[in-house]
């Protein structure tokens, strides 16, 4: 005989329950009603084989009473011993004439590997008495029983025709209805709409009656999403290191410049090169020079000061339109180079004064000259 547990007290079991027992002694009341607690117990906690114990125990002491067989018949089955649980609730709806237990009678028909006697139960008269509840419970039953003749349509159809399968609103059967609905659709081959039933019963299911939430990972492949994580996180460490790496760069850019504006400045400072003394006295003569001149210098400077002014920056990659952008900016600056004719060209020849002038050309102009009216 399995312990009681300290705290178990005849006054756990409900009213009818109790009224039930009245038939036996006050002691032996006391301790059926205390293995009846027991076995509930064990059954919250996922215990089928500690609550079937338990109820063996009762039905040895209280073998004649409803409530006795009906608590026996509903532990043996939830342990797998479907041939006890169905004499034990054959016995219990001889003895309390309710019809109540079909379903599970009706389901361990089909644990006993006879899915035909499960279909007899379900056309029998008395599943016509059962309510809504009972009603459903039957056709989730019926359903199993096509599957398990090969009739894989006929257990999705069967669901098909069950009202409740599509109500929004959630109903103690609500889960359970789904998830065979969507095991059938699964089983049929229909894998694209029984992972949208599955995910449905997960949101019925609170309480973790079903395997839905398993079922759900199986067909949606839980093993890829955890990997696209970790992906994900693999890929945000590269962005990082990504990151660093282009600081580095950019760091060594600025460093390459303010090298190369040094070495300029100690350029500037050799000896052979051109003291600013010496480039003020060649101004001043630059000065003395033709107007076309000293303009043709002056761009010549120009062109040659932008040069070497110009910084050295890091290679960066242009952004989208930057190349038609400077395409236009070129193709404006050329028409106003166009439009100004006092600016000649990069290079002037200079003009020493030491070539005279052909007499032969000169006296040719004279006799034109004299030509002309």
């Amino acid at each position: 005989m399995p312990p009681l547990d300290p705290d178990i007290t005849p006054d756990e079991l409900d009213r009818e329950a109790r009224a039930e027992l009245r038939s036996l002694p006050n002691d032996l009341a006391d301790l059926v009603a205390g293995h009846l607690v027991a076995a509930a117990r064990a059954l919250s906690a996922e215990d089928p084989e500690k609550a079937y114990e338990h109820a063996k125990v009762a039905r040895r002491f209280a073998g004649r009473i409803g409530v006795v067989r009906e608590a026996t018949g509903i532990a043996a089955y939830h342990a797998g011993q479907y041939a006890e649980a169905l004499g034990d609730l054959r016995a219990a709806r001889r003895i309390s004439g309710s019809d109540e237990y079909l379903p599970i009678m009706a389901d361990c028909e089909r644990g006993l590997g006879r899915p035909e006697r499960a279909l007899d139960l379900v056309r029998s008269r008395e599943a016509e008495r059962l309510d809504r509840a009972g009603k459903i419970e039957l056709a989730i039953v019926e359903s199993g029983a096509r599957r398990d003749l090969g009739q894989h349509d006929a257990a999705v159809i069967t669901l098909q025709r069950v009202p409740e399968l599509r109500d929004p609103q959630p109903k103690p059967w609500s889960a359970r209805l789904a998830f065979a609905y969507a095991d059938a659709l699964a089983d049929a081959g229909h894998e694209e709409a029984a992972t949208d039933w599955f995910a449905r019963a997960m949101a019925f299911d609170e309480d973790g009656e079903t395997d839905a939430a398993e079922r759900y990972a199986e067909l949606t492949g839980g093993l890829i999403e955890d990997l696209e994580e970790d992906y994900d996180e693999s890929g945000a460490e590269s962005g990082d290191l990504l990151d660093d790496l282009a600081d580095d760069e950019e760091e060594i850019g600025d460093e390459g410049t303010q090298e190369a504006v040094k070495d300029e400045e100690d350029e500037a400072d050799l000896p052979g090169a051109p003291r600013e003394d010496d480039l003020s006295d060649e101004d001043e003569l630059t000065e003395d020079s033709a107007d076309g001149d000293s303009a043709g210098d002056d761009v010549a400077e120009t062109s040659s000061a932008g040069e070497v002014s110009e910084p050295v920056a890091p290679v960066a990659t242009p952004a989208p339109g930057a190349e038609e952008t400077r395409d236009a900016d070129e193709g404006a600056e050329r028409p106003s180079a166009k439009s100004a004719p006092s600016y000649g060209p990069a290079f002037i020849e200079p003009n020493f004064g030491d070539v005279l002038d052909d007499p032969v050309d000169a006296e040719d102009a004279e006799e034109r000259a004299k030509r002309q009216p």
